[in-house]
């Protein structure tokens, strides 16, 4: 026999992970002993065990979430996968590809899984759900034809409102198939269109009712058009089409009462609402009727208030003298300038007397009188000085002339400049008061009249027949005795008259 050749230790373990890769998926029960998990990666590792073996079993993180198994040690379960072998260990593993409970326990996890994933995508939500009218007239019944469970909900009807319709769709509420019935069953009951559909069925064991756990029966029950109010076995029994749908009652019985009140809750409710809407609409009305006094009340107060503003506006522009007194601003103006040519009439003699006074106080100066005084008097110091270098002695008789000589030649000089300069002044303050005095407005032709009290006249109505007046002409004046006056268009009458008649 031939000696078998050696291999290393990884060559063996290949060799044994190829052959066990080659092993077909296995569906293995047993129970769990020594678990461990979810790890931090969220696996679970334990050991399926039994009377007489114990193996190594690895669930991933995702198999084991979305199995909805909460595995436990004691636990039995029903695992589908394959065997591994681990390259670095050599160490065997059964891996799981599937993970529920077996028995009895089993369908109660897929049910609780089912559960927890509808009321994930929402269809457990109470916002979701439609209300019930509160007075149903047509009801369908989805349930079997034939046993008890129709005939409690025919009687409770009756009892409570015999007015309500009741439809019924009939198909079988368990065995196989029983889902899909109740589908048909309800589609035929919303076709008719009623307020409500009762879906009941009597008690019965936790398989006898799991055609009520069916995902397809839950979700049609859940986009079904009509609300559905659900009564399935007895107070205990719970599934999932009770979850999802918009009503759920304890019992059949229970559910037909919910959909049918009677007759004096009826009246009750009625009475009740009939005395609300008269309490609602008397203080409506009131609440109406505060509002409405309370604007008209606004009203009047606005329409008085704007009046009362009107009033005051139309009153304050009637008290101004412009309005009242149209013609007062020229009267006032009128006045003013009345009182400006007075105050010039009354003022003119004054500031002719003050420049004559000026014109006097002028001609005294002694430059004017004597123009050549200045120079007498520079003469008269030079001939002194003269005199006092005479007696000081011939030495400085020469240079003294000889100063003497230039001095006079620049007095002579000096004195026409200075003369110029008083003289150009003179002439022109005697123009001033030339133009300025009345002496020559006169000799124009004008003539200034005074009373007898020497004021100055600048009204004919200030004198009577028979007044005497002084009149200053442009050469001498004359006394004269009033006659008669006349006023500015008197005058202007009479021009154009001896015109004509010239």
């Amino acid at each position: 026999m031939a000696q078998a050749q050696p291999v290393s230790v990884s060559d063996a373990v290949g060799l044994a992970k190829a052959t066990v890769d080659n092993m077909p998926t296995l569906l293995v029960t047993g129970e769990v002993s020594g678990f461990r998990g979810p790890a931090r990666t969220g696996h679970c590792y334990f050991q399926l065990k039994d009377d007489s073996s114990a193996m190594d079993a690895i669930v991933w993180r995702g198999i084991y979430q979305s199995s909805g198994v909460q595995l436990r040690d004691g636990l039995q379960v029903l695992v589908a996968g394959h065997f591994q072998v681990y390259a670095p260990t050599g160490k065997l593993s059964f891996v799981a590809r599937s993970l529920e409970v077996s028995g009895e326990g089993l369908l109660r996890q897929q049910v609780a899984a089912l559960a927890r994933r509808l009321e994930a995508e929402g269809l457990m939500d109470p916002a979701r759900k439609r209300a019930i009218p509160v007075f149903c007239t047509r009801v369908a019944v989805v349930t079997s034809p034939t046993g008890s469970v129709i005939d409690d909900v025919k009687r409770t009807l009756a009892r409570r409102n015999p007015l309500v319709e009741l439809l019924v769709s009939g198909c079988a509420v368990q065995g196989e198939g029983a889902p899909q019935q109740i589908v048909h069953a309800l589609a035929r009951a919303a076709a008719a269109q009623p307020d409500a559909i009762l879906l009941v069925r009597g008690g019965g064991s936790f398989e006898d009712l799991m055609t009520f756990n069916d995902e397809t029966l839950a979700r049609a029950v859940a986009a079904c058009p009509v609300p559905v109010v659900t009564g399935i076995g007895h107070e205990p029994d719970t599934c999932i089409c009770d979850m999802v749908a918009d009503r759920r009652c304890s019992t059949p019985t229970a559910a037909a009462e919910s959909v049918a009140p009677a007759f004096d809750e009826i009246l009750r409710s009625f009475q009740d609402r009939r005395r609300r809407l008269a309490h609602s609409m008397g203080a409506l009305l009131a609440q109406h009727g505060q509002l409405l006094d309370t604007l008209d009340a606004r009203g009047r107060q606005a329409v008085r208030g704007e009046l009362s503003s009107l009033e005051l506006t139309v009153r304050a522009l009637a008290g101004r003298r412009c309005l009242s007194e149209p013609e007062a601003m020229i009267q006032d103006r009128t006045d003013q300038l009345e009182l400006t040519a007075q105050r010039l009439h009354e003022g003119a003699p004054r500031s002719l007397a003050l420049l004559a006074t000026r014109v006097d106080a002028l001609a005294a100066h002694r430059c004017l009188q004597d123009p050549m005084a200045p120079v007498k008097e520079r003469r008269e110091r030079v001939e002194h000085l003269s005199e006092r270098l005479a007696d000081a002695g011939p030495r400085i008789t020469a240079n003294l002339a000889s100063q003497l000589n230039t001095l006079g030649l620049r007095t002579r000089d000096v004195g026409p400049r200075l003369l110029r300069q008083h003289a150009a002044t003179l002439a022109q303050g005697a123009a001033q008061l030339d133009a300025l005095s009345p002496l020559k407005v006169l000799s124009r032709g004008y003539a200034i009249a005074r009373d007898a009290d020497g004021h100055v006249v600048s009204d004919a109505a200030r004198l009577d027949k028979g007044d005497e007046i002084s009149v200053l002409l442009g050469t001498g004046g004359v006394y004269a005795q009033v006659t008669d006056t006349f006023d500015a268009d008197d005058t202007a009458a009479r021009r154009a008259a001896g015109n004509g008649r010239q």
